[in-house]
């Protein structure tokens, strides 16, 4: 028998926030997270990371906004990434300003390490304006020394008071758009706190054993936490924390999910690009078309539809197949290379017909039957769409002389 969603206990009803569109709480569909592992200021390698992860199952990816190089970075992410970003933050408020001044649909604040009453209020009170969704991060190897030594260590209580009082910052400011985590290394620890969580908060709760390690360890750690509370009607988003390539941990939450019945099961996982201001055909039409002409054939395949040629390919690189806009044309690409240039309103049809045929002869028969001179036509388009629309088509270097003076004015 099928496992069904309604032989679990029934989730626990929590407020709704959303995150860059993504529904969370209040019976939305329980989300992956994920997190980059490579520096944020590396623009294209943290993309193709997104994209990857995206690829996997992540419908949220986190990156670390630790300084201003990773700030500016996030500035020109943000608009080029499928997903919606949470920034997380460490230690300094003014990196949460200019998380947010990038343009991120979320922010992760730690309390064992953000402590100061007024920078907490200024971050909450600024998310608040922009309808930028906070997640209070509690983490027992993090927790704050005082609530440490009350309760005599990392406990439950310990955990939960710490989220608790951070909320109570962020509720004086009329700040109540918030998801909460109380993650631990210690699985049981981890269970027991998020327990008393849910009957502490109607916020929706994030989900993770944190510093699981390596699988296949890290694995069954994860999921013992993570699937344990889910059964019982707990959590609104999950994450694996693994010391390993972080597409194991969309794949692996995705997987959970899906074993669960609490994700539907999908052959084709289709990826867009967000349609930024280089994209040349309507992004969101084309991968509505594709997605409903390829799910009837149920190819068990990774499409990607990108809104231009100048970076589509290579952020989408780990998707088996894909199709980037650009100079009236589409490049169809597979693994990121491209292999036809074909008319634009022929991008859908070109796309299935390849889809069909990649399934069926393999990624490097399909490689090696490319078009002679694709890849110069589109190097030609390429040049030509970064002539027609600029370096900077998303306006980010504005983005950017406002975090660079954020950043600063605390000097």
């Amino acid at each position: 028998m099928e496992l069904s969603p309604s032989l679990l206990s029934p989730r626990r009803p929590t407020r709704r926030i959303t995150l860059g569109g993504v529904p969370i709480g209040d019976g939305a569909p329980v989300t992956v997270q994920s997190m980059t592992t490579t520096k944020t200021a590396d623009v294209d390698g943290t993309l193709a990371q997104i994209y990857a992860l995206a690829a996997a199952g992540a419908d949220i990816v986190r990156c670390t906004c630790n300084e201003e190089a990773a700030a500016v970075g996030l500035a020109q992410i943000v608009p080029r990434s499928p997903v919606p970003i949470v920034a997380d933050i460490h230690f300094h408020h003014e990196m949460a300003l200019a998380a947010l001044e990038a343009g991120v649909q979320g922010l992760r604040l730690n309390p064992g390490n953000l402590r100061k009453e007024a920078e907490i209020k200024q971050v909450a009170a600024e998310a608040r304006d922009r309808g930028v969704p906070i997640r209070i991060g509690v983490n027992a190897g993090s927790l704050d020394k005082d609530l440490y030594a009350k309760y005599g260590g990392a406990t439950p209580e310990a955990l939960v008071e710490s989220a608790r009082h951070e909320l109570a910052y962020f509720e004086e400011v009329d700040f109540t758009d918030v998801k909460i985590s109380v993650k631990a290394s210690s699985v049981s620890l981890m269970i027991a706190a998020y327990r008393l969580a849910s009957e502490t908060f109607d916020h929706p709760l994030h989900l993770g054993v944190t510093e699981a390690g390596p699988p296949p360890s890290g694995l069954v750690k994860g999921t013992a936490g993570i699937a344990t509370l889910l059964a019982e009607g707990i959590g609104d988003t999950i994450r694996f924390s693994l010391t390993a390539d972080p597409v194991e941990e969309a794949r692996a939450g995705r997987q959970l999910l899906e074993s669960l019945g609490l994700r539907e099961r999908k052959g084709v996982d289709l990826i867009a690009c967000p349609s930024c201001g280089r994209a040349q055909v309507d992004v969101i039409a084309v991968a509505k078309e594709a997605q409903e002409a390829l799910e009837k054939l149920n190819l068990p395949i990774q499409v990607a539809v990108m809104g231009c040629v100048v970076n589509g390919p290579g952020e989408a690189r780990d998707a088996d197949i894909g199709i980037a806009a650009g100079k009236k044309k589409g490049h169809l690409f597979i693994r990121g290379q491209i292999v036809r240039v074909v008319p634009e309103d022929g991008m859908v049809q070109a796309l299935v017909e390849e889809a069909e045929r990649l399934v069926a002869e393999g990624a490097e028969a399909r490689i090696a039957a490319a078009d002679a001179g694709a890849e110069a036509e589109a190097e030609a388009d390429r040049r030509a769409l970064l002539d027609l629309t600029g370096e900077d088509p998303n306006h980010t270097s504005a983005k950017i002389e406002v975090i660079t003076r954020r950043t600063h004015s605390s000097d």
